[in-house]
């Protein structure tokens, strides 16, 4: 998600990046359930009621809504098969296209939030059972597109899907336990498992 181009839109995206930025560090000092939206807003320096105006919940902000912007950066990839490109290599160009969009936004996996956010959601539960439904959602209709653009069957096309999306949570995750840049970790999954 690259920053808006009309003024409102622009400040919008800025506050909703400073509510973000300030909430992961209030929950990498204190912790996720120790941190109130209250306390949230109050360092960020905006209203309770703007922060709501941004986020429903405070696991909506750690879950922000721009997974499915990514998301449907690659599923226009898959849609735009190009002649000849076999399932693997679509994959990986749709992949890879959902990575650099996630790297234009607020969601850049080579950022340090970004390692906070994928901290917070393999370490507390209730985020990562959300997550979880969100990525086999996420799975399912990129295994339906993977499967229409290349005329596959369903249960390859789901293996393809859950190898390459397995592949890149098992490397963030190692990456992080490891302290080394997320984004090259991923690149490199998306890599191995599309070959």
């Amino acid at each position: 998600m690259i920053e808006p181009v009309g003024l409102r839109e622009r400040k919008k995206w800025r506050t909703r990046k400073v509510v973000i930025e300030t909430a992961y560090r209030l929950f990498e000092r204190q912790g996720y359930d120790r941190t109130t939206t209250a306390e949230i807003a109050a360092a960020a320096e905006v209203s309770t009621a703007t922060f709501f105006n941004h986020f429903a919940t405070k696991e909506d902000l750690v879950l922000t809504g721009d997974g499915e912007h990514i998301l449907r950066v690659g599923l226009d990839v898959l849609a735009a098969r190009e002649a000849g490109e076999t399932p693997a290599t679509l994959l990986r160009r749709a992949m890879l296209g959902m990575l650099a969009e996630a790297g234009a936004g607020l969601r850049d996996p080579a950022a340090a939030p970004e390692r906070i956010r994928l901290d917070l959601i393999t370490s507390v539960p209730s985020l990562r059972a959300t997550m979880l439904q969100r990525a086999f959602d996420a799975q399912e209709r990129l295994s339906a597109a993977l499967c229409q653009a290349c005329e596959i069957d369903e249960v390859d096309a789901a293996a393809l899907v859950g190898s390459a999306t397995g592949a890149v949570f098992a490397a963030g995750r190692t990456a992080l336990r490891l302290g080394t840049p997320l984004d090259e970790a991923m690149r490199r999954a998306i890599e191995l498992a599309t070959a």
